[in-house]
């Protein structure tokens, strides 16, 4: 459960990583408050938010099984333990 979850944080700093790396290529001070303004910051955090929605629906409707799949949950077979599979 970790993983999706800092993959959506990573997916949330692309924009603000891009408009520093934009700052640092231009040389306009990447620290100095004036080169990250109010109405830039939230730009950028729609931008975010946009791409962190978009992912969520992408990795709701691309990952797990098919929606006609059947579960068949971990049981054990000859005494030894299968693992839970979709078919």
């Amino acid at each position: 459960m970790i993983r999706p979850v800092l993959t959506e944080i990573g997916i949330f700093l692309v924009p603000f990583a891009v408009y520093a790396l934009f700052l640092a290529a231009s040389r306009s001070g990447l620290f100095v408050q004036s080169s990250w303004p109010v109405y830039v910051v939230a730009r950028l955090a729609l931008a975010a938010l946009v791409l962190v929605i978009a992912g969520l629906i992408g990795f709701a409707h691309f990952s797990g099984a098919a929606p006609d799949s059947t579960y068949v949950p971990a049981h054990i077979e000859h005494g030894k333990l299968v693992p839970g599979v979709e078919r």
